[in-house]
């Protein structure tokens, strides 16, 4: 018998943007005199994932994650930005009923297409370690008998510490790595997952990005996916690397191409989904 360690399949990648409504993608990522409603099924026929920011700002109905579902192939994946409300406030501890009238609204109807639920918080929102505990033990792991997955997404400074760290891996949710932009990079993996948001597109730039940058954005979702660390990327707990290293678990990617130059994001996206299938 050979003593050879089996290779272990690496995980899902998924790579998006955010939302499927905007203007300056009408007649250069839509064809012209696309139906409006027929963007969506557009989008998701060229792309893996879309990140919905409507959640964010408003509830919507069990008939429109109905009609998203409806709308997008076999084997896409939608992930939701939870409420405002629920993130928007100096005490995290008393999202509960926020989060609860979230999950109610409807969101289960997206099914198998339901991916991650990313929490983002105010940029101002410091890090305080009880508060963030209570505010991730309000967070569903079940609901109708099926898996919830959860990210998020802290933007201040504050947050870059071991203790945060440790509370979402306790927890078992996602630091949303921040790509490209002002917000404090956390690419310490703590989930089963990997939520990453890169903003860093150039209106010079034909794909958005370089093709270098490109390369290593790709490069990195592929050594998520295979358990690794990114390289490049900035972590908190020095050991991070080593324990991947060790562990070498694959983890689903979700990757999305969000602000910057938003017009150039879903051909970084659909480049970038190019590079992770070569």
């Amino acid at each position: 018998m050979s003593g050879r360690k089996k290779a272990t399949q690496p995980g899902t990648i998924r790579i998006g943007i955010g939302g499927w409504v905007f203007e300056p993608w009408r007649g250069t990522f839509y064809p012209e005199k696309l139906p409006q409603k027929q963007e969506l099924g557009f989008a998701a026929a060229r792309l893996t994932s879309i990140e919905i920011n409507g959640t964010f700002y408003r509830s919507q109905s069990p008939d429109t994650f109905a009609k998203w579902r409806d709308e997008t192939p076999d084997g896409f994946v939608f992930a939701l930005k939870g409420p405002r409300f629920a993130t928007n406030r100096r005490v995290l501890a008393e999202a509960g009923p926020s989060i609860e009238k979230f999950f109610s609204s409807g969101v289960m109807a997206l099914g198998e297409k339901l991916g991650p639920v990313n929490w983002q918080l105010a940029p101002t929102k410091k890090f305080d370690p009880d508060d963030i505990d209570a505010f991730l033990k309000l967070l569903p792991k079940r609901l109708d008998g099926r898996p919830l997955r959860h990210a998020i997404e802290a933007r201040h400074e504050s947050f870059a510490v071991p203790e945060f760290v440790a509370l979402a891996r306790q927890h078992g949710v996602a630091i949303v790595v921040a790509g490209d932009s002002e917000y404090p990079q956390i690419a310490d993996p703590t989930a089963d997952f990997v939520y990453a948001r890169i903003m860093g597109t150039q209106e010079t730039e034909a794909a958005g990005y370089s093709a270098a940058a490109l390369d290593a954005w790709a490069e990195r979702a592929k050594a998520w996916a295979a358990g690794a660390g990114a390289p490049g990327l900035s972590t908190v707990t020095p050991q991070a690397g080593a324990a991947l290293a060790a562990k070498a678990t694959p983890r689903e990617v979700f990757l999305y191409v969000i602000s910057g130059a938003k017009q150039k994001n879903p051909v970084a996206a659909m480049d970038l989904i190019r590079r992770v299938r070569t």
